[in-house]
């Protein structure tokens, strides 16, 4: 009986340090992960300045990386990758405009259909932007081993998918 017992306090003692455990982790995740996304848009906003895009907003640079360089998206196709609303994506689209970075046209197969593009100038702003991601990129796998860069994109996955579930699906 005397065994059961010091079994029973060893396992209760061994929950608290769980519990610590995972608090304890819990706040250091949550720190990180407030931290990092801070960083990351200071970051970003400070580097696309720097190489010479100092007159957009970072929701006006994500819309210009959202269009993409090509034969343009419709404007439907932007506002839902950005997920943001068509009247939120007209207005910055008509700022984009009037700083010569983007464009908007009727569709000539469906006049209904606008398909928003950038000019010279808006997909100089979109290689900026996207030499700075690949630079960032570069910069956190460099030092990583391949098993240690599966682990980072499986739980960076996790986390994706899990904000998108929780905030973003209805």
């Amino acid at each position: 009986m005397e065994e059961i017992d010091k079994n029973k306090e060893n396992i209760e003692q061994n929950q608290e340090i769980n519990d610590s455990d995972f608090n304890e982790s819990r706040e250091v995740i949550n720190e990180i992960v407030v931290e990092l996304f801070n960083n990351i848009m200071m970051i970003e906003e400070k580097a696309v300045r720097m190489r010479g895009i100092s007159n957009l907003t970072m929701s006006e640079i994500h819309a210009i990386d959202a269009i993409g360089i090509g034969n343009g998206k419709m404007m439907s196709e932007v506002a839902e990758q950005l997920h943001i609303t068509m009247g939120t994506l007209t207005s910055t689209m008509t700022k984009l405009e009037k700083k010569g970075y983007a464009k908007r046209e009727k569709d000539p197969k469906d006049r209904r259909v606008v398909i928003a593009s950038l000019t010279k100038k808006g997909e100089l702003a979109y290689k900026i932007h996207k030499n700075f991601h690949d630079e960032m990129v570069d910069r956190v796998i460099l030092d990583l081993n391949l098993h240690e860069d599966k682990v980072l994109i499986k739980s960076l996955k996790n986390i994706n998918e899990f904000f998108l579930k929780e905030y973003l699906e209805d």
